[in-house]
């Protein structure tokens, strides 16, 4: 087999596939595997269920391939027993063999074109209602009669022709007469020679059906046979079913495997030819869809990357969107507390005069180390106090006044004014400590 193209478990399932069905060929092993997708048990109920002679349980076409039927691309086999012809003698001779010549070719022109005339409208008559029916009572009785042959395809004609194309394989195709003492002497004698079974089976798909049935009737007609017994051997030629071979007469077994080992020896080429096509598209198809899948990682790790870049960039707005809301928000407390500040300064009673009579001095230490003195009122209340310190530039914004000894907290931040000065406990001098809340 040659086997470029191929990856290591495509190879390693044509050997698998060999080795359970037995078939000699690998390279119908590799075609088998390549029409179902490489998928192995697919492919090995398949292999089991043409074995069987059983059409294909996976095939989906109902109307059989075109078949071209042209003499000049058969190989034309005949055992017609014909009186020998005399020789033409003469000038009258030459003319009378000239005359029955060209007599008898046109008959067989005419006669072709009638009959293919006549087949178009048989065509068109409806098709039986059980050609399946026609072929496995034909199986059953070619059973009972003859019980050696090769192994019969248990479908229609048009799924024979369907699987054989799939599988790019000969088709056999065997029309009976039970009538003709030929056909009768063909199937005892050739048709159930071991040697001839063991070829059909290994290199062909084999339908047959009785000439007296519909189905027999119709492919009978389609296919012109005229003559029995008649074998048929069609297979695919540049993307065409053709009739390859046509085996015409009772013969002997050794004869019978001549006729049809010359079809497929001059006609393996095509098959060939055809496997290599699929093998082609089916490497150049899975070669795009590797290409198609690489694609698609790549474009969804660029997906990915964006993503993140673009969540990045959002989680950065984000950080900066709440920076400056909280930069904002904090000049806005600023402004609201110079505003206050302000607003404040102007509710802070006057100094005293020195030597002024019921004054306090107050001496507050910042926590910048700032002293700052300062006389009040002894009427003069602790909120009063907390408005000289809040609107200095050096005190904090949030802060506390305590006492030094004994240490107390002074109530001066309520809204209230509070205590005044005298019954909160300062008098004369005093030195106040102030303490910032928010260090």
């Amino acid at each position: 087999m040659d086997n470029d193209g191929l990856s290591n478990e495509q190879t390693e399932k044509v050997l698998q596939f060999q080795d359970i069905t037995g078939l000699d060929d690998m390279n119908v092993c590799r075609d088998i595997l390549i029409r179902h997708q490489w998928d192995l048990e697919v492919a090995f109920q398949e292999h089991l269920n043409i074995r069987e002679g059983r059409p294909s349980a996976y095939a989906t076409e109902s109307r059989a391939p075109a078949v071209i039927n042209d003499r000049f691309l058969q190989h034309v086999f005949s055992s017609a027993r014909l009186s020998p012809a005399r020789e033409p003698s003469g000038v009258g001779g030459i003319i009378r063999y000239m005359f029955n010549y060209m007599v008898n070719f046109w008959y067989s022109a005419f006669s072709s074109v009638l009959s293919t005339i006549l087949g178009l409208f048989r065509d068109q008559e409806s098709i039986p209602a059980d050609p399946l029916g026609d072929v496995l009572k034909f199986i059953q009785t070619y059973n009972e009669k003859y019980p050696e042959h090769p192994v019969f395809y248990q479908g229609t004609y048009s799924q024979a022709l369907n699987d054989a194309k799939n599988e790019l394989r000969f088709l056999l195709v065997y029309l009976h007469s039970e009538s003709t003492s030929e056909a009768v002497s063909f199937c005892r004698g050739a048709m159930s020679n071991p040697q001839v079974i063991e070829y059909v089976n290994r290199r062909m798909l084999f339908w047959a059906c009785d000439m007296a049935s519909h189905e027999g009737k119709r492919v009978a007609t389609a296919i012109s046979v005229r003559t029995h017994p008649t074998l048929l051997i069609i297979g695919m030629r540049a993307n065409k079913m053709i009739i390859m071979g046509r085996l015409e007469g009772d013969c002997s077994s050794e004869e019978l495997i001549r006729r049809m080992d010359t079809v497929v020896n001059d006609n393996e080429v095509w098959l060939n030819q055809a496997r290599q096509d699929r093998l082609e598209r089916d490497l150049t198809q899975t070669l795009r869809q590797q290409q198609d899948e690489a694609y698609q990682r790549s474009l969804q790790a660029d997906q990915e990357k964006q993503r993140r870049k673009q969540q990045e960039r959002e989680e950065a707005m984000r950080i900066q969107a709440a920076i400056e809301a909280e930069q904002l928000a904090e000049q806005q407390r600023k402004d609201d507390i110079e505003r206050l500040k302000l607003d404040l300064a102007e509710q802070v009673p006057s100094e005293p005069e020195v030597g002024a009579p019921d004054t306090i001095s107050i001496v507050f230490k910042l926590p910048s180390g700032l002293r700052l003195e300062r006389r009040f009122r002894n009427t003069d209340t602790m909120r009063d106090i907390y408005n000289f310190i809040f609107c200095h530039p050096d005190a904090p914004d949030s802060f506390e006044v305590t006492t030094n000894f004994p240490k107390r907290v002074l109530d001066c931040s309520g809204d209230e004014p509070g205590q005044t000065l005298l019954l909160s406990g300062l008098k004369n001098r005093e030195v106040l400590f102030v303490a910032d809340l928010e260090a």
